[in-house]
């Protein structure tokens, strides 16, 4: 299938990587995003410490946690749960029923309790068959939902640890079905969506033993913390990097409808787990993409950008709003049409973003709005008028290093004009006159002192609309000015061939030979 592989579009036809390259390269970043590790830490893997089930008043709770009990003994209790368990599944008199649920949920306990829970110590006291045993299908919904539970855990530790659940998964994936109860259902999603998290094979089983629907199923419903954590879930299940999870689950009847209505309506917890699923979704599946792109979807992620000040959403509306408009050019010509309301309201949204504290947010809108800028003439007119501009040369000379570089693409944008054929871009001097003006220069030439390959050719190709754009032959001054000479000098013994090649010929043309750097 056509759809079954990565392949970056390339909306905009300038040919200059100034207004080109953005495009490319964030769409293969969002598909590493879950690898990104301090934010897999909290989204990857959950340990369950709170019941799915509400009215279970002897899960502990954090003054019960045993933060600080020496490790030893909590081991020592944990081996005899898992004894104690041996026996009670042994056991077939009067109150079996009880006696396992009782051991298992001491059991629960034990690996929910401590920052490091006692998982390995279950599963050389060989926890694991007794748990798979536990989940037999008809057993008690108590039973079913402890076991679970542990299984929750226990896959919530280390890969290997993770990887142990193996036997589990077909009963784990058969009790998502409708004829569970609503508790074990959740529970079960909850430690599939751990397992789903670990890596691509696991996500590979679990797809091969028929997960995808049924969790697909569990998001339907209008709300719930079931919804919620079958959403979490899903998102682990189909991160890829193979796209056809995301591909097959956008074409489940029902779901295209649950995701624009949890996103629209839903509490901030939920419509932040439903993002993160369109951020892989829009990341993954070009059939994803365009079916999202000719929906609400685009509509709704401004109305949530504009009206949230929750960071934890934010940031996965702020991503799939890219994926759209980097990944689907019907977006850019048929919905963020320059002086459509739509279209104001986005780069209004993303100047909210850009004034924001929080570093992620401010490189994730300068990337959207590089995309945005690398479109028509009408889209960078927009942009080069609006807020966003006194926000960008600031950061460009103030912000870290990764979001002055996405910043820069958006400057380099706003100075191009889209052009037919291979030749050079179009200038448009009027933006790069006043955004030289503003400061920029000087940003770009730090650029090109970095050691950073792509940052110092995005400075070059700068540098370069500079000295042959700006009026009155003024661009070798202004360059000058800035050192820009000494910054590109650097390049002269310079390994990469093509960054020795681009500056030698700047030079040669503008300064003459008395600056020349040896090819």
């Amino acid at each position: 299938m056509a759809d079954e592989a990565l392949t970056p579009q390339k909306r905009d036809p300038i040919k200059s990587s100034v207004g080109n390259v953005a495009v490319q390269r964030r769409r293969q970043h969002a598909v590493t995003v879950g690898k990104e590790r301090r934010e897999a830490l909290v989204r990857t893997k959950r340990l369950c410490r709170v019941g799915v089930n509400s009215d279970d008043v002897d899960v502990p709770v954090d003054g019960e946690m045993m933060i600080d009990e020496e490790q030893s003994i909590l081991e020592a209790q944990t081996l005899k749960a898992v004894e104690e368990l041996k026996l009670a599944i042994a056991y077939q008199g009067k109150g079996a029923t009880q006696k396992r649920v009782s051991v298992l949920r001491e059991l629960r306990r034990l690996l929910s309790r401590s920052e490091f829970p006692p998982v390995e110590a279950a599963l050389e006291a060989g926890s694991m068959p007794l748990l798979v045993q536990c989940l037999s299908f008809g057993s008690p919904d108590e039973q079913l939902l402890e076991a679970s539970w542990c299984l929750t855990n226990i896959a919530a530790g280390k890969p290997e640890e993770t990887k142990a659940l193996l036997p589990a998964l077909p009963l784990l994936t058969g009790h998502l079905g409708e004829k569970s109860s609503i508790p074990v259902a959740e529970q079960c999603a909850w430690a599939l969506g751990n397992v789903a998290g670990e890596e691509e094979e696991l996500r590979n089983v679990l797809l091969s033993q028929g997960a995808l629907l049924p969790l697909a199923r569990m998001i339907l419903p209008n709300k719930g913390s079931t919804v919620r954590t079958a959403a979490w879930a899903l998102s682990n299940l189909i991160k890829g990097p193979d796209p056809k999870a995301a591909t097959d689950l956008i074409r489940i009847d029902g779901v295209l409808d649950a995701i624009l209505r949890h996103l629209k309506r839903a509490d901030e917890e939920l419509a932040t787990e439903v993002a993160w699923v369109v951020v892989y979704l829009t990341a993954l599946s070009n059939a994803a993409t365009s079916v999202l792109a000719r929906s609400d979807l685009l509509q709704i992620l401004v109305e949530r950008l504009a009206s949230s000040n929750s960071y934890q959403l934010l940031i996965p509306v702020l991503r799939s709003l890219g994926n759209l408009v980097a990944g689907d050019s019907y977006v850019i010509n048929n919905v963020l049409v320059a002086g459509l309301e739509i279209t104001v309201n986005v780069i209004q949204a993303l100047v909210k973003c850009l004034r924001s504290e929080h570093r992620v947010l401010k490189k994730e809108a300068s990337w959207v709005l590089s995309n945005i800028a690398a479109g028509s003439f009408e889209h960078k007119k927009l942009i080069q008028s609006s807020e966003a501009v006194p926000l960008l040369l600031r950061l460009l000379s103030t912000a870290p290093f990764d979001i002055r570089k996405e910043v820069a693409y958006v400057i380099g944008n706003l100075c191009v004009a889209p052009s037919e054929g291979s030749g050079r871009p179009n200038l448009i001097v009027e933006h790069l006159v006043a955004l030289v003006g503003g400061g920029c220069l000087a940003g770009f030439v730090d650029l090109v002192r970095s050691a950073d390959i792509e940052a110092a050719r995005l400075g070059l190709q700068f540098i370069e609309l500079v000295l042959r754009g700006m009026p009155n032959g003024e661009g070798p001054k202004l360059v000058e000015g800035e050192d820009g000479i000494d910054a590109m000098e650097r390049f002269q013994f310079h390994e990469n061939d093509e960054l020795r090649s681009m500056a030698n010929k700047l030079v040669d043309k503008y300064f003459g030979e008395d600056y020349g750097i040896e090819a």
